[in-house]
């Protein structure tokens, strides 16, 4: 069946996507033709807009309000300045964040060391993080890579920068199964991963 440009066009945009493959992304287009005229309109209003109303953080890289200085976990006075919680991507300050029981900082990488994928150093939020070492106030580096293969690499990496500085380095403890995601592990299970934290040596 040969279908007209745009519905096309919009199962491609959707199927770019992660997790949404042909069938899904075929679903939410004919979801989307049939739905009432409101739903398509929401729904591009929101994609148009995102972009310019959002930012990263300048110290963290975390997403905020692209009208701020600074995140708001940065900007509170609240929060324990002398510890940094290192993870890969936005969504990971979200799960940690959801168990409501760390009261540090973060520090977000966007990503992790492959070299598969031509993912070097330079291409993460590394250097930022080391400038955020060098006034003394931090104490300790909790480094919040996924547990797998390329989080185990970007974690051992980075805490072979951060020796230098005397900062004291843990990992979250194996809580977390080998190969997932921070952001879809379960409350619980970050709990104890990130009580029992480990030396990185």
């Amino acid at each position: 069946m040969i279908l007209p440009d745009p519905i096309q066009n919009l199962i491609t945009a959707f199927e770019r996507l992660p997790g949404i493959g042909p069938k899904s992304a075929s679903r939410l287009a004919f979801y989307l033709l049939r739905a009432p005229e409101d739903v398509g309109r929401s729904l591009a209003d929101a994609l148009l807009s995102y972009k310019d109303r959002t930012s990263f953080c300048p110290i963290c890289f975390n997403i905020m309000l692209a009208d701020l200085d600074h995140c708001e976990i940065c900007e509170s006075p609240s929060r324990d300045e002398t510890i940094i919680c290192v993870v890969e991507e936005p969504l990971d300050v979200l799960a940690i964040e959801r168990i409501g029981v760390y009261k540090g900082k973060y520090h977000v990488l966007h990503g992790v060391l492959s070299p598969i994928e031509g993912i070097g150093p330079d291409d993460l939020k590394i250097k930022p993080l080391l400038s955020r070492l060098g006034g003394g106030v931090v104490k300790e580096i909790i480094l919040a890579t996924n547990p797998s293969m390329e989080g185990d690499a970007t974690a051992l990496y980075l805490s072979r920068q951060i020796q230098p500085f005397g900062v004291h380095v843990t990992r979250l403890a194996r809580g977390l199964p080998a190969g997932g995601d921070l952001e879809y592990a379960d409350q619980n299970t970050l709990l104890r991963a990130l009580s029992g934290r480990q030396e990185m040596n």
